[in-house]
């Protein structure tokens, strides 16, 4: 068997097996990197892989024939996907879907892509791509780990958004971290890649070159010569002026020979007054300095609308409210998070033992120094849940975004300010055996921090370019350490079931606790809340908070009973 650095000497020679999964179209961008990079490649794809990418565009831009039928008797005649398994100096699965690890981990051969794997006596490569569930699976790893054994290197997903909708790892890694780590199996020497986005580039305005009028010859006495050839030499020639050239004060003088006219002028009619009075003031018929400007032409906000034809804000017919402070907050809520008003007596504790991990409250994402995006959620919820598990005799961390309640009796309390913050908090409280996600975590947060405030730019806001956050929710369902029972909660407005069963299912949850804020929820001392489960659904009457959380902490504890008691 040759070694990676004699073919280093030469071009590489790639056969590329595009597995099925969205993360195909990628296979484009990599052949594109090897060509460029002095490499052959040849392409076989599989029949799921064609429902994502063509082998017409594979074939263009390999320049190669693209293969996908194991029974082509043209290529069979000679054992074809013999010879092909053996020509290549690496063979690279790109993407490795979690059914095509598999074949290759079992020697499953029912395909081209499958048997020439097989029968290769050549390194292979292999780059998954697969939900972040079917990463986590254990046959998945028992898979990867047996194909490591044999010597295929596996190379490992990147963490991230998913086509479905989830977040975690499994991506399929960009084609320029593909192509560097085939370029290192060669002991070939490439740029590390670089995977940052690049700022988008100016388009410069075309430059237009204008030639200059030249001045036209006169003749001897002053007037424009007249072109020597052309249609308009032509007609000059034979068609005379109508009229002979005066000067601006000979037409002047005429004008002023002229007889005044005699009597008074004729009168106009009288128009009939407008039925409404001109407001000067307006947009329209500004007064004179008055006018509003034309909005700045701001690449800084180019994503924002902006509306000329205001010149001052518009005053709201009812004043907004000053939000609550910290005291009256925490006099609201002081009895629910101190524990007094729970009426649990002492000796029961159904959750002693267990550890539960809750999240409460928003999150901020600082813009400036000043500014931040956040919600309205104020922690009530969270913090009654958190002191009802805790009554309930369970070991209770509550990860608290900014808010001004005190925490409750027996619980363990970590402040965090951001949705990263928080994200990085839950992640090291794991293990839990509940986790019950209750904050408001914001889904967005500025792509920039700026360090001073940002400053007031004529009519023209600034543009805030956002990224998405961490799913927490996501996250903890697909983490290693999954607790046994994880719970999220689905704030509303409309469509309230419909959206809390999607969440279930495009989360991995186990519950679903969904209420609809359209009203005074956020913020409010009562709620009323659907549990949406594996089971079926369940509507709870609306109550305090306070008792919808006891009535939660009652039915998680009911869980492990019935666990103890199979």
């Amino acid at each position: 068997m040759s070694t990676p650095q004699a073919n280093a000497s030469r071009h590489p020679r790639i056969l590329l097996v595009v597995g099925g999964g969205i993360a195909a179209y990628k296979a484009c961008e990599l052949v594109r990197l090897i060509r460029k990079g002095g490499g052959d490649v040849t392409c076989v794809v599989t029949k799921g892989g064609q429902q994502f990418v063509t082998p017409l565009s594979l074939a263009a831009l390999s320049e190669n024939q693209v293969y996908t039928n194991l029974f082509d008797l043209r290529n069979e005649a000679e054992m074809g996907h013999i010879q092909l398994s053996r020509e290549a100096d690496l063979v690279v699965v790109c993407p490795a879907s979690a059914d095509l690890l598999a074949k290759m981990a079992t020697g499953i051969a029912d395909d081209l892509a499958t048997t020439l794997i097989l029968a290769t006596d050549k390194p292979v490569m292999a780059v998954p791509a697969m939900n972040v569930r079917m990463w986590d699976h254990a046959a998945t790893r028992r898979n990867i780990a047996l194909l490591k054994a044999a010597g295929v290197n596996v190379l490992h997903p990147d963490e991230g958004p998913m086509a479905c909708g989830e977040f975690g790892y499994g991506r399929l890694p960009e084609p320029e971290a593909i192509w560097h780590a085939i370029a290192a199996h060669f002991g070939m020497d490439v740029p590390e890649p670089q995977l940052l986005e690049a700022p988008a580039r100016r388009l410069a305005a075309p430059v237009i070159e204008v030639e200059a009028l030249e001045p036209e010859e006169e003749d001897e006495d002053g007037d424009a010569a007249v072109p020597a050839g052309g249609l308009s030499g032509f007609f000059s020639r034979i068609i005379p002026r109508s009229t002979a050239k005066r000067t601006h004060d000979e037409i002047e003088a005429e004008y002023e020979d002229l007889p005044e006219p005699e009597g008074e002028d004729f009168p106009l009619p009288d128009e009939p007054a407008p039925d409404f009075a001109p407001d000067f003031g307006g947009p329209l018929l500004a007064k004179k300095g008055k006018a509003n400007a034309a909005p700045p032409v701001d690449a800084g906000a180019i994503n924002h609308e902006v509306d000329a034809r205001k010149s001052r804000p518009e005053m709201l017919a009812t004043p907004i409210l000053a939000p609550q402070t910290p005291d009256e907050v925490e006099a609201d809520l002081g009895e629910v998070v101190e524990g007094a008003a729970l009426g649990v007596p002492a000796s029961h504790r159904p959750l002693a033992g267990r550890h539960v991990l809750i999240t409460a409250g928003p999150t901020w994402e600082a813009i400036d120094p000043v500014r931040y995006i956040a919600n309205r959620s104020s922690g009530k919820q969270g913090f009654a849940i958190a002191a009802a598990a805790a009554a309930l005799g369970a070991r209770v961390t509550l990860v608290a975004g900014p808010v001004a309640l005190k925490t409750p009796v027996g619980v363990t309390r970590i402040d965090v300010e951001s949705a990263r913050d928080m994200a990085e908090a839950v992640k090291r409280a794991l293990p839990a055996d509940v986790a019950v996600m209750v904050a408001a975590v914001a889904d967005w947060r500025p792509k920039e921090y700026r360090s001073a405030k940002i400053k007031k730019r004529g009519d023209a806001p600034p543009a805030l370019m956002l990224v998405e956050n961490p799913d927490i929710l996501a996250n903890v369902a697909s983490n290693p350490n999954r607790p046994a029972l994880v719970i999220g909660f689905a704030a509303e407005t409309d469509d309230v079931l419909e959206n809390a069963k999607q969440k279930r299912k495009r989360k991995s949850a186990d519950w679903i606790v969904a209420n609809d804020v359209s009203g005074d929820v956020m913020g409010g001392d009562r709620n009323r809340v659907t549990i949406v489960s594996g089971d079926g659904i369940e509507t709870l009457d609306d109550m305090p908070k306070s008792a919808v959380a006891m009535a939660l902490a009652g039915r998680i504890a009911a869980v492990f009973r019935a666990e103890a008691a199979e």
